[in-house]
């Protein structure tokens, strides 16, 4: 599922290509992807319009039209964006085409069908209406240290959890916590300080490093645990086996020798 990184890199491509182009056109081929509008009203918001800026929160893209709404793009499990001129390198899975005067065309392309699309004239509002917490990329860290000490769950399960802080899925919590040598079944409100302030480090390191790296997990330093995430992987430390476990429905990877338990850490 695209996480900050990719939905950063996102972001800097959808500035660098269809920021300042006058839409021509609007196609929503499937209106599955839609929350809580119509194709009809979509298209009547965008035609004509500009994008003029862009932001994000979390896992969400927000793009301004000179008109002064926002276009608000959650990408699901399989969402991106493709530019391109050539109608004939559309992909099949294309759910809503963005034409310009230019002759070219902005493509949410979404196999699963799992991400939404929608309208909001206040991103402010929107943010609040889907209790998301603060972005991962700017949360300091006594934002950080109040979320750990109200969560009675794992720390695992609490950086995934947007309403705490937005942004981080299942990949990069478990690179963060292997980061800040902290096993994913420690109860978030039992860490100390010392860790606290591991994890607020780790958060903006592992963010920026990833986003640094074009998204892509394959091409993080290979002292980071994702390049070797998977079963019978070796951590990049100690040459130990990658462990794996279930927590609130996801599968966390880790290291036990370099992942030592911490006071208050749950029974797996």
């Amino acid at each position: 599922m695209p996480e900050l990184p990719d939905v950063e890199t996102f972001k800097r491509y959808f500035d660098s290509t269809a920021l300042h182009q006058r839409i021509n056109d609007v196609e929503v081929r499937n209106s599955r992807i839609l929350s809580g509008i119509s194709a009809r009203k979509l298209k009547t918001a965008l035609r004509a319009n500009s994008f003029r800026s862009t932001c994000r929160q979390g896992k969400y893209l927000f793009a301004r039209t000179d008109g002064g709404v926002w276009l608000a793009l959650h990408f699901g499990m399989t969402g991106h964006l493709k530019y391109f001129k050539n109608l004939e390198k559309d992909e099949p899975y294309t759910r809503l085409l963005i034409s310009f005067d230019n002759r070219f065309h902005l493509a949410y392309v979404c196999q699963r069908l799992l991400g939404r699309v929608t309208l909001t004239r206040s991103v402010e509002q929107f943010i609040e209406s889907k209790n998301l917490g603060p972005d991962a990329l700017d949360i300091d860290f006594d934002t950080l240290r109040n979320a750990l000490a109200r969560s009675k769950a794992s720390i695992k399960s609490t950086l995934m959890n947007q309403a705490r802080l937005a942004g981080i899925g299942n990949l990069y919590a478990d690179e963060i916590l292997f980061q800040s040598g902290i096993h994913p079944m420690t109860r978030s409100k039992q860490l100390d300080g010392a860790n606290v302030e591991k994890i607020h480090h780790n958060v903006r390191k592992v963010l920026q490093m990833a986003i640094r790296r074009q998204a892509d997990p394959r091409a993080l330093p290979q002292s980071y645990l994702l390049p070797h995430r998977g079963r019978d992987g070796e951590c990049p430390r100690c040459g130990g086996i990658i462990r794996h476990m279930k927590i609130s429905g996801r599968t966390a990877y880790f290291c036990q020798t370099c992942q030592q338990a911490t006071p208050g850490r749950r029974r797996a």
